[in-house]
């Protein structure tokens, strides 16, 4: 993998991991369209999810702040805010399903689902789910708040996600967005869920890297395509939040029906 590898691959990560358009989905054909040599590609683009978990705990560092607050106080018998304890423990229930089945068979997805044409499948399946959890919003509004089992059902939406080309925060958001959720609400609750998963399934690739010979891995491309996509994803959480306020999200759902076409036609016809 050479530098300019290194740098598009941090910056489609930083880009796409907080659209609702999978950067997982985005990496893959990525790879497969400059045939960027897979050699440790798993383990690099885990850590390119680690940098931009990093980013997200930048950008939210006031909430998780008081999340930790929330529940040092709960521990030591002390009021809280009920709305911030319930987010609290809709993090930690809707934390593991992801967790539990990312364990049990994100080996396999990643041995025999990471190509292109199954990405572009995937991609054209989720435009319509999303098209689904706009017109139901359409239809009924946002009309309640946060409580733990939707925080559960949420949870196992972003399990969707292990999936190659269904987006984490697409699958949290429209999840969201069924259950009642704003736009905003159900982005900023998909956006602090997948710290715990991404940045538990981030550490052990780094883990494994580090375990590996040292000159099986290029770590001058590990560290810069990491910081590409760290500063690249903060710019990307703000304009994404931005925008989700205002608009909906049939803008990815063209996109998503478009890129897999064009994948789609690569595939079969050249």
């Amino acid at each position: 993998m050479g530098l300019i590898d290194a740098i598009i691959l941090g910056l489609v990560q930083g880009i796409t991991e907080f659209l609702p358009i999978s950067s997982t989905g985005h990496l893959v054909i990525i790879r497969d369209f400059l045939s960027i040599d897979p050699l440790n590609g798993l383990a690099f683009d885990s850590v390119l999810h680690f940098a931009t978990t990093a980013a997200v705990m930048l950008y939210f560092r006031a909430d998780i702040w008081n999340l930790i607050q929330v529940a040092l106080r709960k521990l030591g018998r002390l009021p809280v805010n009920e709305k911030d304890i319930t987010l609290l423990y809709a993090l930690i229930i809707g934390t593991i399903p992801a967790g539990l089945l990312g364990v049990l068979f994100e080996s396999y997805i990643s041995e025999h689902f990471r190509t292109s044409i199954i990405v572009a499948t995937i991609l054209f399946l989720t435009a319509f789910f999303f098209i689904y959890a706009e017109w139901r919003y359409y239809l009924q509004p946002a009309h309640g708040e946060l409580t733990l089992k939707k925080g559960l059902l949420i949870g196992l939406f972003q399990a969707l996600a292990l999936l190659p080309g269904m987006s984490r925060s697409g699958s949290t958001i429209a999840g969201g967005m069924l259950l009642g959720l704003t736009r905003y609400e159900a982005s900023r609750f998909s956006f602090l869920l997948a710290i715990p998963v991404t940045l538990g399934a981030g550490t052990m690739m780094v883990l494994e890297l580090l375990s590996q010979d040292s000159g099986a891995v290029n770590w001058t491309m590990v560290i810069i395509g990491s910081t590409v996509a760290f500063f690249t994803a903060l710019l990307f959480i703000h304009f994404f939040l931005q925008f989700i306020r205002k608009y909906t999200l049939w803008p990815f759902v063209w996109y998503s029906i478009i890129l897999s076409g064009m994948v789609a036609y690569i595939h079969f016809f050249t």
